[in-house]
């Protein structure tokens, strides 16, 4: 293999084998900053040892056995061994005196590794921590981006980042946070919290993209999927795990279409659904009939995700079945009944029923929406369409100072301009 390719190898094996790695070195040392650490040390061995020695057989294995060392040799500086730590050491001594392979396997089976990255998720998103922290902390230490990467996603500062994720580990070992998946009786709860968090990182970089080529952005939705992913492999059984990942990928679909080459938004209706992404639409299809055919109520991720369905079945605009989307966003309220969720079904019954129906449902949202921009381009949108010239420019205006983004603000201006 060439350099660069063993470089790329690495970089494969970085995204592959973070997650477990940590995980395994949690449970081992009972720490998850000696397990960071340890896991990052060793990466740094290998990109420097990798392109002159060449790609070891078990790439995994050999982080593994080089991780642990690195972690037996913090702990030996620091003169903080327990007797689980003192456990690990020889153990790592017995299986690197043994003849073969001295990175053969050291902490269990494919399910006893599935079970600590289980572990390593619910502890990052526990409860107990701010919303904040727990995305940082699971991007950290189960996605394994660096801190400059998550600062730079999230804008924020390197040093605020660093602090904000060491705060949280420090958190966790003065509270006795416990490093176990959580009972049955509390893991529907969990699991939902550990989904809000990887929303939360895939509208980070989807909804707040300034343009269509920011790698950064592009990189936390792509990291938000293969997480989910992640956790999709470990609870397959979960409707409302699947719901978001078919949700994520079909959102996701749409991303080369959705801002154009001058850097604006482009709404639906306008999209190019040529440039879709029909491998991901495919799969986020399969997975909403999967849901479906299994026959259970649906939650908030699988009705979203239905939504989504709809709209990339129709080859147009105008061959939307907007019954179905309403009808879906009625199910959708009576199980998320938030203000967001109202007016984006009103997006769908002026589809349906016409403008002047959804308005009547857009004005009585405007206490609760009032600072939200959104709220007001569909009210501008849904006064344009009536005639209400100067109501509208007024609601665009609105809108315009509300936008998160340059995207959003051009096609905003140009809407507004057309009235």
């Amino acid at each position: 293999m060439s350099t660069v390719d063993i470089r790329a190898a690495t970089a494969q094996v970085h995204r592959a084998e973070w997650a477990r790695i940590v995980a395994s070195l949690t449970k081992r040392f009972g720490d998850l900053d000696v397990a960071e650490e340890a896991a990052a040390e060793a990466f740094a061995v290998a990109v420097e040892r990798w392109p002159a020695d060449g790609l070891p057989p078990n790439p995994g294995a050999w982080l593994t056995t080089a991780a642990n060392r690195k972690a037996i040799d913090r702990l030996r500086r620091e003169g903080k061994r327990d007797e689980k730590q003192v456990a690990a050491e020889r153990l790592y001594g017995e299986r690197h005196d043994q003849d073969g392979d001295p990175y053969a396997d050291l902490f269990g089976t494919a399910d006893d590794i599935e079970d600590e990255r289980l572990r390593l998720i619910f502890t990052c998103c526990h409860p107990a921590l701010a919303m904040e922290s727990r995305v940082a902390l699971t991007l950290r230490m189960v996605g394994g981006l660096t801190v400059p990467e998550i600062a730079r996603a999230f804008l924020v500062q390197e040093t605020a980042m660093a602090r904000r994720i060491t705060r949280a580990k420090a958190k966790i070992k003065a509270a006795g946070i416990p490093y176990r998946v959580p009972s049955a009786q509390d893991l529907p709860v969990r699991v939902s919290g550990v989904l809000a968090v990887l929303f939360l990182v895939f509208n980070e970089g989807y909804l707040a993209t300034g343009s269509a080529s920011d790698p950064v952005r592009r990189d936390l939705t792509g990291e938000a999927i293969r997480l989910t992913r992640l956790i999709r492999d470990l609870l397959p059984d979960d409707g409302e795990v699947a719901g978001l990942l078919a949700l994520m990928l079909l959102t996701e679909a749409r991303h080369a279409a959705r801002v154009s080459a001058d850097g604006e938004l482009v709404p639906l209706d306008e999209q190019d659904r040529g440039a879709w992404d029909a491998q991901l639409v495919a799969e986020g299809h399969a997975l909403v009939r999967e849901r479906l055919a299994a026959g259970a109520a649906p939650g908030r991720y699988q009705l979203l995700a239905a939504i989504n369905a709809v709209h990339t079945s129709a080859r147009e605009m105008r061959d939307t079945d907007w019954s179905q989307v309403v009808a879906l966003y009625d199910q959708l309220v009576r199980v998320d009944p938030s203000p967001v969720v109202a007016l984006n079904r009103a997006v769908a019954v002026a589809e349906l029923s016409g403008a002047q129906a959804a308005l009547a449902e857009v004005d009585a949202l405007e206490e609760q929406l009032a600072g939200y921009h959104a709220y007001h381009a569909v009210r501008a949108d849904l006064r344009r369409r009536l005639g209400l010239d100067e109501a509208s420019r007024a609601a665009y205006d609105r809108a315009i100072e509300l936008a998160g983004n340059t995207a959003e603000t051009a096609f905003l201006v140009r809407r507004r301009d057309q009235v």
